[in-house]
């Protein structure tokens, strides 16, 4: 286990009461949460989404992504269903950090797409470890996934840490003209299914 649940709180949101668990990465002291809502102890499959943090996106509504409008999509599927878990994963970029990723949109405005951007800067098209978020799961004593997402190696990931995804759970949002090649290429070049 790479995780310890450091502490948990009620979190008032305009989706409902959740409850917020804070997690600490052991090696590194890095920080990652889930917020729960409703009863998850149930033997039953839980709508599960493993965000990846995005603070262009998630906090500033940026269109060049499709990041926050996953998010606010992911807490309105888990509030109506009436019981859920979100991830959310504190590796922004793919995990290469907010600064690079800010040199990455600088080349991407070069022409550049967002994999080959993260090969000239010296990284993989994606750096994310998504162990942390089984990790997480297993703390959680989540036994039965439905997973809300568009990645199916992220699934196949997952499974293989052994996670017992059930449910891939699509998470379509609108194109626009700033994040429409950047879809193309999760597509093409990364697998995601975002285009019928």
């Amino acid at each position: 286990m790479q995780l310890i649940q450091i502490e948990k709180a009620i979190l008032p949101t305009r989706w409902g009461k959740f409850t917020i668990f804070g997690f600490e990465e052991k090696k590194n002291g890095k920080n990652h949460i889930a917020l729960v809502y409703g009863d998850i102890n149930k033997n039953v499959p839980i709508l599960s989404r493993v965000h990846s943090e995005c603070l262009t996106g998630d906090a500033f509504f940026s269109l060049r992504c499709d990041c926050g409008d996953q998010l606010k999509m992911s807490m309105d599927k888990i509030t109506r269903e009436g019981r859920g878990l979100l991830i959310y994963h504190r590796q922004e970029g793919r995990n290469i950090g907010l600064l690079n990723k800010i040199k990455a949109y600088s080349l991407q405005d070069q022409g550049l797409d967002t994999v080959e951007a993260n090969l000239k800067l010296g990284f993989s098209a994606d750096e994310r470890d998504f162990s942390l978020c089984a990790d997480i799961f297993n703390i959680l004593n989540i036994k039965k996934v439905r997973l809300l997402t568009n990645n199916p190696l992220k699934v196949n990931m997952l499974l293989s840490f052994g996670i017992n995804i059930i449910e891939r759970v699509p998470l379509i949002t609108k194109k626009n003209n700033n994040n429409y090649n950047y879809l193309k290429t999760k597509e093409k070049k990364m697998g995601h299914i975002l285009f019928k």
